[in-house]
């Protein structure tokens, strides 16, 4: 008899797993998936072409909430975790679910997930959201073109449109992302590559993605998101730390699993972190993961026209996961408008709606700052509905994309840009230029 199974997800790790373990698989039936954390991706199926020659009709996606009785409804064997950037607290409350509505709860690791690539790989990961891992990877891209190697970076799965269409994406130019309806959470990863002159490739089946990927590219360089473990064999795991959240290293799932395998530990906002937080990340890698190289770094903020912050009544708009999934309560934005002197944060709540005002209801640590949310049309529609209805004189954009270029602000904004400044040696440059000089 088949083990039948259900995998818990958020349309990312959850498909990788199905992908590269249980696709064809003749021991387990899975019979669904479950999503959360992302909007309006319960009700799809994952469609028989990425599926396989066992699953002809698909697979349905139900919503998380749903799942005991799902559990009970097909008879459920196990119930297979599969997102990432939770406590362990969080993970052991839905394995309580699972195994009190009879199913056994299952994880799955590298050995059985990770793909072999025929190209070297560097991958970056996080112990949280919000660390710094994409100015650590833009920073890693540069080191390897000082060095005259092309890198090409594939990005952890957001693929919350069409299944079938998203099977492999390949953004090289800025049109690119428009013709996929690329949500403001995508464009946040692929757009600063994009302007640097670097393809990223992103998707679903992570196998082709490689594969396409090794054809055009000297080194593979693996941008990982949401602190999950990479999807590739790696060759240097460079992993980010964050002082401001010290201790997460070792509650949160999956990244203790990036900071116990790390080769490198990117200590990112010492100029902002306490030297206390800093000491116990440094004290946490010398007893859990002695052997890796520590590197500390800041990433400072660059902002044009800064002047006009002085004295305005100012919204923030922060990088949505950072302030989301990561549970900051601000980011580079709010740090602009304290340092060049606005003279009031706005409070949106007076007029934040719709799916805006469940994250804010959802996420109680976001106060006076607005997440940059774009996940489908009228998320994005909403998003600008509520910072134009805002009084205010400026809007502080600080995610990484020109969010001007993709909605009407009836406001005049400037941008806060951020880049990964190692602090003394080791370097970066010099910990790839030893791995990587032949």
């Amino acid at each position: 008899m088949k083990k039948k199974v259900i995998i818990m997800g958020a349309a990312g790790r959850d498909f990788h797993n199905f992908n590269t373990f249980f696709r064809d698989n003749e021991e387990y039936d899975v019979v669904a998936f479950t999503a959360t954390q992302i909007p309006n991706i319960e009700g799809r199926k994952y469609p028989s072409t990425l599926a396989g020659k066992l699953y002809p009709d698909g697979i349905p996606i139900f919503s998380e909430s749903e799942l005991t009785d799902l559990i009970k409804k097909y008879n459920v064997d196990f119930v297979v975790f599969s997102y990432s950037d939770v406590s362990h607290e969080y993970v052991m409350h839905k394995a309580s679910l699972s195994l009190s509505s009879g199913a056994n709860f299952m994880l799955l690791g590298p050995k059985d997930t990770q793909i072999k690539s025929i190209k070297p790989v560097i991958s970056i990961c996080a112990i949280r959201t919000g660390s710094g891992k994409s100015q650590t990877t833009r920073r890693v891209t540069e080191i390897l073109k000082e060095m005259g190697l092309k890198p090409v970076v594939i990005r952890h799965p957001m693929p919350y449109g069409d299944l079938e269409k998203q099977r492999v994406q390949r953004f090289e130019k800025i049109e690119d992302m428009d013709k996929e309806n690329c949500t403001i959470e995508e464009r946040e990863e692929y757009e600063p590559h994009i302007n640097r002159g670097i393809v990223v490739y992103a998707g679903v089946d992570y196998e082709d993605i490689l594969r396409s990927a090794e054809k055009e590219a000297d080194i593979i360089v693996w941008d990982g998101g949401n602190n999950d473990f990479p999807f590739y064999k790696s060759d240097l795991q460079i992993v980010v730390a964050d002082p401001l959240r010290a201790g997460n290293e070792t509650t949160y799932h999956p990244g203790e699993v990036n900071f116990l395998s790390a080769d490198v530990i990117v200590i990112n906002k010492v100029d902002t972190s306490s030297f206390e937080n800093i000491q116990k990340i440094r004290s946490a890698i010398y007893e859990k993961n002695p052997d890796a190289i520590v590197v500390e770094a800041a990433s400072p903020i660059f902002i044009d026209n800064y002047e006009k912050i002085k004295g305005k009544r100012v919204i923030v708009v922060e990088d949505g996961p950072t302030l989301t999934h990561g549970n900051m309560s601000y980011g580079a934005g709010f740090v602009a408008a304290k340092k060049y002197g606005a003279k009031e944060i706005v409070d949106p709540h007076p007029y934040i709606k719709g799916t805006i005002k469940e994250a804010f209801e959802k996420y109680q640590q976001l106060g006076q700052i607005i997440p940059a949310l774009g996940y489908g049309e009228n998320q994005l529609k909403e998003l600008e509905e509520v910072i134009n209805s805002i009084p205010a004189d400026l809007v502080i954009v600080a995610t990484p994309i020109n969010l001007g270029r993709i909605i009407k602000m009836n406001k005049e904004n400037v941008r806060v840009l951020y880049d990964l400044q190692e602090i003394g040696k080791p370097d970066l440059k010099e910990i790839i230029s030893k791995k990587f000089k032949k």
